[in-house]
């Protein structure tokens, strides 16, 4: 009997690379089958693919999508029909796709607000509507992931990103409510648990980072792996709903707000 097709799925949006991957290779070694979404690390979300079915064959899926199709019926419901056809179920929602760059105020503008509004706030929204009675069938979850600065310690300078993910924390408090009991609905907040990619235009030299240190009590940036193991603790915990685990190394404790 082969037990892989009878594990529960894990889809993870934005699991190309980053945490999203940790989230996925996680899930895997955990005996899940998972789905990996991407939208412009397409060959990145190939190789890990690739690495799983290796590993496991055909215990990963690729789904290539910009997650603007939420925007319309037709393209939602196209993209839950490619979702369900990968396994044929879905046990695990996991939000974790985000746009992320500051927006100061006085030079803010449509398009950041849409974009960051999409992937943060009605992206999730409307992929959990859309995906709900596939999750209800199975009587499964969904996990977004959030910020330590989405609550009462916004960031300097990011405010659209900020209110966004407000947002998103709220979408999980309310459908927590909304969607018991046969489906449950929580959130992690990353605290710093991974730092800007070296070649962009947030990139922290290294004072930055020994600045983030010094104000972390567990004296050490976090790690995607850190996210995961909590991502999958939620997944299991079948009595928890409507809670935020802060995955921060107690930085929240001592953080008055600001950016890094």
């Amino acid at each position: 009997m082969n037990t892989i097709n009878h594990a529960p799925v894990m889809l993870v949006t934005g699991s190309a690379k980053r945490i999203g991957a940790a989230i996925i290779r996680t899930a895997h070694q955990q005996g899940y089958r998972v789905i990996i979404h991407a939208n412009s690390s397409a060959q990145q979300a190939q190789s890990l693919a690739d690495a799983l079915n290796n590993k496991c064959p055909d215990s990963a899926r690729l789904l290539i999508a910009n997650l603007t199709v939420i925007n319309t019926k037709a393209s939602l419901q196209a993209f839950v029909d490619d979702i369900i056809a990968a396994f044929g179920q879905i046990d695990v929602l996991v939000h974790n796709a985000s746009r992320f760059y500051p927006t100061p105020f006085g030079d803010i503008d449509d398009e950041q607000w849409d974009e960051l509004f999409l992937s943060n706030a009605k992206a999730p929204l409307l992929l959990s509507q859309a995906l709900l009675p596939y999750l209800q069938a199975q009587q499964g979850c969904i996990i977004s992931l959030l910020d330590i600065h989405a609550h009462d310690k916004p960031f300097n300078g990011y405010s659209v990103y900020n209110m966004a993910k407000a947002a998103q924390r709220t979408m999980v408090q309310s459908l927590a409510l909304e969607l018991a009991p046969l489906v449950r609905v929580n959130g992690v907040a990353p605290g710093v648990n991974i730092l800007p990619e070296t070649d962009s235009d947030q990139a922290l030299d290294q004072a930055q980072q020994n600045r983030i240190i010094s104000s972390i009590p567990m004296r050490r940036i976090g790690t995607p792996e850190d996210i995961a193991q909590s991502v999958l603790y939620l997944a299991k915990a079948s009595y928890i709903t409507g809670q935020i685990i802060s995955v921060d190394g107690g930085r929240s404790l001592t953080l008055a707000g600001g950016s890094y």
